[in-house]
């Protein structure tokens, strides 16, 4: 039975990712920062020390494992962008990274390959071409804060290639889980029956739903993949469509649209604002070319699913 080691697994996706991994049988370890104050509910997971600031880490943790799926990172919509929390937001990877590089260096192990999370803010707003064609692997970092942020992010997981280990990054877009994350913050004004448009409503999001990112680290372990992928849905929508969406899956018809304009968005969210409004249509078609099959490759099925749920 293989071992698969999960940083950030008590994360949005990490806390979703751990049972898929359960039902395909493998064991699974989480690293965190207090293993003892950790309630085990579930046979097979089992948690092991580490701490970025202090350079720890369970060293037995790190031969066990048979892969390292690595998750950890600031959440960058939790608070506002403050100089404090930009750094927060990017040593929390960097730091993370170096941290398993030093290690896997060290430590005689037997890891097959490392699944690396990164995001689609490597990109910019959307340009002519990829309003046209979506923004494909091979397009620079954005000059931005989160494109300097994945561009450090990506490259401090980089080195486990030199290590001999298999590397997979993927570039996630928008996760939608009813367990936290954006959707969360969607579905708030419904609970007025408001549907939210954000600034004028037509930047592209591009989304993935939860159990589809789940099944592509599950792929990526799989197969002998390699390399950089985005990770999204293959059908990215407009906010005012995915809005209108999620309206109508939540409230059916009894609901009002509302816009929020750009300024106020700037003065709730400071500089984040300009995240929220950015147009970024992100292609997944080279990871749909290693035959990958999502679940739930459209804003309907995805939303249809997760208000099921509910």
């Amino acid at each position: 039975m293989a071992t698969v080691l999960i940083t950030g697994g008590t994360g949005l996706i990490g806390k979703a990712l751990s049972p898929m991994l359960l039902r395909k049988g493998y064991e699974v370890i989480i690293l965190t920062r207090n293993p003892t104050g950790t309630t085990n509910i579930q046979p097979g997971i089992s948690f092991a020390k580490w701490n970025i600031e202090t350079g720890e880490i369970d060293k037995s943790a790190i031969a066990k494992a048979d892969y390292i799926i690595h998750l950890a990172g600031a959440g960058v919509a939790e608070k506002r962008w403050t100089d404090k929390r930009k750094t927060e937001i990017i040593e929390s990877r960097t730091k993370s990274g170096a941290l398993l590089i030093n290690a896997l260096s060290k430590t005689e192990n037997h890891v097959k390959a490392v699944i690396s999370s990164s995001a689609i803010g490597w990109y910019g707003p959307d340009t002519p071409t990829s309003l046209q064609k979506g923004f494909d692997e091979d397009w620079k970092s954005s000059d931005d804060f989160l494109g300097k942020t994945c561009k450090l992010w990506e490259a401090a997981i980089q080195p486990v290639e030199a290590l001999g280990k298999r590397l997979v990054i993927l570039r996630t877009g928008i996760v939608l889980s009813n367990d936290g994350g954006a959707l969360a913050e969607f579905k708030k004004p419904l609970k007025f029956g408001i549907a939210s448009i954000l600034g004028g409503g037509n930047q592209i999001t591009s989304w993935i739903h939860i159990d589809d990112i789940c099944r592509m680290y599950l792929f990526a372990i799989e197969t002998n993949i390699s390399g950089i992928y985005n990770a999204v849905a293959p059908h990215p929508v407009t906010n005012k469509q995915l809005t209108l969406t999620l309206a109508k899956s939540i409230k059916g018809n009894a609901f009002v649209s509302m816009h929020v304009p750009g300024f106020v968005l700037k003065i709730m969210l400071g500089e984040m604002s300009v995240e929220v409004l950015k147009s970024a249509n992100v292609s997944v078609a080279k990871f749909q070319h290693t035959g990958f099959q999502f679940a739930y490759p459209t804003i309907e099925a995805a939303l249809k699913e997760l208000a099921f749920q509910k």
